[in-house]
Formats: C-alpha cells, structure tokens, sequence
C-alpha cells in the first residue's frame, strides 16, 4: 500500500503482530473497534474480520515471518470499500483460488470464502515479502 496514492482523510491502521496464531485475534479486535468508529454496518463488518482471519491465519500457517519475527496487517476504508492487507515473508507457496476443493479435505477453502465475500483481491510479491490483499464491499 503506497499513502502517497490515497486521499488525505484516510485514515490507514498499519498493526506489527507476532508470527502465532494469537494475532488472529488480537487484529480481529483492532478491526473491529475501527470499523464501528467509522460506522461500517455489522454484515461489512463481519465479513471484513472473516476475510481477516484467513489472511492472516493462512500467513502464519504457510508462510515465514517478516525479518524481524512478525507480521503486518493493514486496514483502511475508502469509496471502493474496506482494504485489508497481510504482509509474511514469502514462502515457498503462493495463495491461489480454489476452483473445486475435493469434499474430503480438511481445509483449502478459506480462500474460497475470501473470494465470495470481496469485490476483489490478489497478491503482491517481492523477493522478500508478500502481501495478500483484498477489498470487502461496505
């Protein structure tokens, strides 16, 4: 996310969250107390902390911390809807769509869920980082 591109009275949350599965939680509150400050409806909202939880629970399930041993959630809300970012250091698999999740399988489609429940999202890569990013409508 660049705030260079954004208008002035965005107001971005950027949270350094530790690399276990405690933070899941910890940035679902955070998430939560900015959207009812800005008066997002409780199904946004809700899809916006579900969206959350599996961004980050896929990024310190399958992916190193960042160098420092953690990992970045951002949040904002603008015309287009509520943006939220994870930042992890990069392993070694890329997040991907699932078309077809077999009925048997344990996991594999929270992703699937994050593809119903926003307009859009995708990845962002360097040798170093990755940032799964997506747009829940409000």
């Amino acid at each position: 996310m660049s705030s260079a591109t954004l208008p002035a009275d965005v107001s971005i949350v950027d949270v350094v969250l530790p690399h276990e599965v405690s933070a899941v939680a910890d940035a679902r509150r955070r998430l939560v107390g900015y959207l009812k400050r800005h008066r997002v409806t409780e199904h946004a909202c809700d899809d916006a902390q579900l969206v959350l939880s599996e961004l980050l629970s896929n990024a310190i399930r399958y992916a190193p911390p960042l160098p420092g041993g953690e990992v970045r959630a951002a949040w904002w809300i603008d015309k287009a809807g509520i943006h939220l970012e994870v930042v992890d250091g990069r392993g070694d698999t890329e997040p991907r769509r699932v078309v077809d999740a077999h009925p048997g399988a344990v996991g594999g489609r929270g992703l699937a869920i994050v593809d119903i429940l926003t307009s859009e999202w995708g990845v962002r890569t360097t040798s170093a980082r990755r940032t799964v990013y997506a747009v829940v409508p409000r």
